[in-house]
């Protein structure tokens, strides 16, 4: 029997106190163990919160230690590499780790059990056979090359090389995960025992007497990914007996493909967006910057992962709605979503802004130069909030191309506001950047989703109550 909040309140409460709290006691019970749509996606949303404010209290300690251990410098260096092959995975999955999740949700609704184990094995298949080749072309090119490279730079991104199969593997393993509503299996190995496993390796090393430098750092990192994505995989495969009907595999490749390379742009956009900041001040400033303005962006972070928590409980919903033909339920579940995102960013980004400069002493004194840095990103993330999941309703629905355009564009305008201010402002300079490519990607993707959807994804309802029109899933 599952627990329910209400009936432990009526043992525990006076009558007239439980009478009163009855009817939000009702709904804590809905979202508790209710068994509608909405419940599910709120509770996997809720899980998902959960996973990533775990996981951010996990990612201070272990970067706090890194940088203890390290020094500005090496860490500065480790941070830069780590997010460039961070982006690198993404990629390297040809856009599949989102693309699964609506091919999953499409052939369990029609049956296509032939093309749903086709397109779950097809696209675990492709991630880790390109991710493998381009750590040979990047390998390579390193080699040749690598007297353009700043030398402290050169053995970290060879290391770092070798974990990008895992890092794609991965990506792709949590998309399956979030399609069939297995937050923990999607997230926590990416986003709690990975950070773990390095911060583990990385402390016996220095007690074995290595060096506590970027190189050390980039091969405990080896060692923690490979480890924890292969038991993310052998438990995923487990998982799926029993969920995915046994039979012959079928492909549609060319349809496949079809689909996803915008996905794989509009991932690639989106990651590059998320941190070319990042990439941008290692080029501009100096290692000990780029671990200051990394500290600061993980400390802003924290509110930024209410988004991720709902689009990873809702995204596979809105292609549902979309194949069943639920129209009256799936603009109603996409205005939930803008709710559930932009409220508690809005109390997150106000908490962190205040705290912020507390939680970067943690760091090093050094790291207090952060904090402005914190305040302005802070604008940003709030911003991006008020349109909820956007790119998500617009990617489900078959507008993959027009997201893709979204995201273009608002990198370019990242990339040109943070190569003209960052060499005037410095890290404030990469922050205002930043901050104002988010404000600009949520103006246009309000935008997007009103002309090609006839949507309203803005946290303020529109008064018109009217029918709305949207599209269907691209073919």
């Amino acid at each position: 029997m599952q627990f329910q909040p209400s009936r432990f309140a009526q043992r525990i409460l006076p009558s007239g106190l439980y009478d009163r709290l009855a009817p939000n006691l009702a709904r804590l019970d809905s979202a508790v163990s209710g068994k509608s749509d909405s419940d599910i996606s709120r509770r996997v949303a809720l899980f998902a919160f959960a996973i990533r404010v775990l996981s951010a209290a996990i990612a201070y300690l272990s970067q706090v230690l890194l940088a203890r251990w390290m020094g500005d410098f090496e860490y500065g260096i480790f941070v830069a590499v780590w997010v460039a092959i961070i982006i690198l995975g993404a990629l390297a999955c040809l856009g599949f780790q989102t693309g699964i999740i609506r091919f999953i949700s499409e052939y369990r609704s029609s049956g296509e059990d032939h093309y749903l184990r086709g397109a779950i094995t097809g696209s675990l298949t492709w991630a880790l056979a390109f991710s493998t080749l381009l750590a040979g072309f990047g390998a390579v090119t390193v080699w040749l090359l690598g007297s353009l490279i700043t030398n402290y730079y050169v053995l970290p991104i060879v290391l770092a090389l070798a974990c990008l199969p895992m890092i794609a593997l991965q990506e792709v393993l949590d998309g399956i995960a979030r399609a069939h509503n297995w937050p923990g299996l999607a997230l926590g190995p990416t986003f709690i025992i990975r950070p773990l496993a390095i911060i583990a390796a990385m402390g016996i090393a220095v007690l074995l007497g290595f060096e506590a430098d970027a190189t050390t750092a980039m091969t405990s990192a080896i060692v923690a990914t490979w480890l924890v994505t292969l038991v993310q995989f052998g438990f995923l495969r487990g998982r799926l007996k029993s969920e995915v009907p046994p039979g012959p595999r079928a492909y549609r490749p060319m349809h496949w493909l079809a689909i996803t390379a915008p996905i794989f742009l509009i991932e690639g956009f989106y990651n590059l967006l998320t941190n070319v900041d990042i990439l941008m001040v290692s080029h501009y400033l100096t290692p000990e910057d780029v671990a200051v303005y990394f500290a600061a962006a993980k400390t802003m972070a924290l509110a930024h992962f209410v988004y991720f928590a709902v689009k990873a409980a809702a995204a596979h919903r809105f292609s549902a709605y979309l194949s069943a033909g639920d129209q009256e339920r799936y603009v109603a579940f996409i205005q939930e979503t803008v709710r559930w995102t932009f409220w508690p960013t809005l109390v997150m980004a106000a908490v962190m802004a205040v705290l912020g400069k507390y939680f970067l002493l943690m760091f090093g004194s050094s790291f207090e130069a952060g904090e402005s840095v914190i305040w302005i990103l802070a604008l940003g993330v709030v911003a991006r909030a008020s349109v909820g999941p956007a790119e998500s309703v617009l990617t489900m629905s078959g507008e993959q191309n027009a997201c893709a355009v979204v995201y273009a564009s608002s990198l370019v305008i990242n990339l040109l506001l943070n190569m003209t201010l960052i060499p005037v402002y410095g890290l404030n300079g990469a922050a205002i950047a930043t901050a104002a490519a988010m404000l600009f990607e949520a103006g246009i993707l309000y935008a997007t989703a009103k002309r090609r959807l006839g949507l309203h994804v803005f946290i303020i309802e529109s008064r018109s109550h009217g029918p709305v029109e949207s599209g269907g899933p691209a073919e």
